[in-house]
């Protein structure tokens, strides 16, 4: 008869030595600290990274409110960052931005959307006379666009006139109700500020309560 053999204490002694070596590795393994919080692949815990995801965000507010060259301004800020993820999407939008404007310089403007991106455009490297020109030009031929009344009371704003600003943002907004709420956020409209005429036309619900 076969009889089970006992373990000999070497071999008791290599399964202790085993046990302490895995239990080892476990605390190793419990101890490795998580890894830092991400935001699309972009490590949030260095300040520098904020500071540039911060000018990300303020530049993209600018490119989707079309103001392609400040926003161009701000992404190339951007492009001097330490994160290469944000550095790589602002120049793909500077590309972008770079498509949107040249039109505008390079080409003769036919239509009312060309006449009036070419405004805008103006707009913002600040010739206003230009500006003028071209999106008078854009409201001749389109007088129900109403981003094209909106475009001219900011205008008229940049160059302080406010009794035009306001009668091109009424337009805007009975063209298209929505101008109303853009319009309360948008920084070119801060020279009426201060005009109760600005504040009825965008708060009409504040003079129907006081009524």
């Amino acid at each position: 008869m076969t009889k089970a053999r006992k373990p000999s204490s070497g071999s008791s002694a290599r399964s202790h030595g085993t046990a302490r070596n895995q239990s080892k590795l476990q605390k190793k393994k419990t101890l490795t600290p998580p890894p830092p919080a991400q935001r699309g692949g972009v490590e949030l815990v260095d300040p520098r990274v904020q500071a540039q995801l911060k000018l990300y965000e303020e530049a993209l507010a600018l490119f989707h409110q079309q103001k392609f060259s400040r926003a161009k301004q701000e992404l190339e800020k951007v492009l001097e960052g330490p994160s290469k993820e944000l550095a790589d999407r602002a120049r793909m939008h500077v590309k972008i931005a770079e498509q949107r404007m040249r039109p505008a310089h390079e080409q003769n403007p036919r239509t009312a959307e060309e006449h009036y991106q070419r405004g805008v455009t103006m707009m913002n490297i600040g010739r206003w006379d230009d500006a003028r020109e071209s999106l008078d030009k854009a409201r001749k031929a389109a007088p129900k666009a109403d981003h094209i009344h909106y475009a001219l009371a900011a205008l008229d704003c940049l160059t302080g006139e406010a009794d035009s600003a306001l009668a091109n943002l009424k337009v805007a907004i009975q063209l298209r109700p929505e101008n109303r709420y853009h319009a309360r956020n948008d920084e070119d409209f801060a020279f009426l500020q201060e005009d109760p005429r600005f504040t009825e036309l965008l708060y009409p619900e504040q003079d129907g309560a006081g009524a």
